[in-house]
């Protein structure tokens, strides 16, 4: 049976849709032997104490709800990520030199796209979630690494004891 040109365009439509692509090939997919430095991305079928993260604009500034948040070195936690503001925003956890140096090639490539363990970027109005187990004490940040956002106010710390 032959296909016509629209149903050969609908076929490739499909199929790119549903091949993976990475904006970046040192960015968007860690490793399985890649390290962390906050730690380890969790098991999703472990239990985890659960941390609900609210990023938003408000007032001129960009927000995280909480700003900071305290585990105990060992404990795995599951992060409710939502985007209550209007604009897109991310979660992306890290120490501070880390997402500085993030940061900084997002300036240089603004529509970079991220499937990382440590983060997850959210469209205005959605949620999303992060599991993740602190195996390292310190402090670490998560910051929203978008241009503009991180120098807005939007990071938190977390405090690993």
């Amino acid at each position: 049976m032959k296909k016509t040109p629209i149903a050969q365009a609908a076929a490739l439509a499909a199929l790119l849709a549903s091949t993976p692509v990475l904006a970046e090939p040192a960015h968007g997919s860690h490793g399985h032997d890649e390290t962390f430095s906050a730690g380890e991305p969790g098991d999703t079928k472990k239990p985890a104490r659960v941390v609900q993260v609210t990023m938003m604009e408000a007032g001129g500034k960009m927000l995280f709800t909480p700003a900071k948040v305290e585990v105990r070195k060992d404990e795995q936690v599951r992060f409710v990520l939502r985007n209550s503001g209007e604009l897109d925003h991310e979660f992306v956890l890290a120490t501070t030199e880390e997402n500085l140096k993030h940061a900084d090639s997002m300036r240089k490539n603004p529509d970079m796209e991220h499937d990382d363990p440590n983060g997850r970027m959210l469209a205005p109005k959605k949620t999303g979630e992060i599991v993740w187990k602190f195996s390292k004490a310190g402090e670490f940040e998560y910051s929203c690494l978008i241009p503009g956002h991180r120098e807005a106010g939007m990071i938190g710390t977390v405090v690993v004891k």
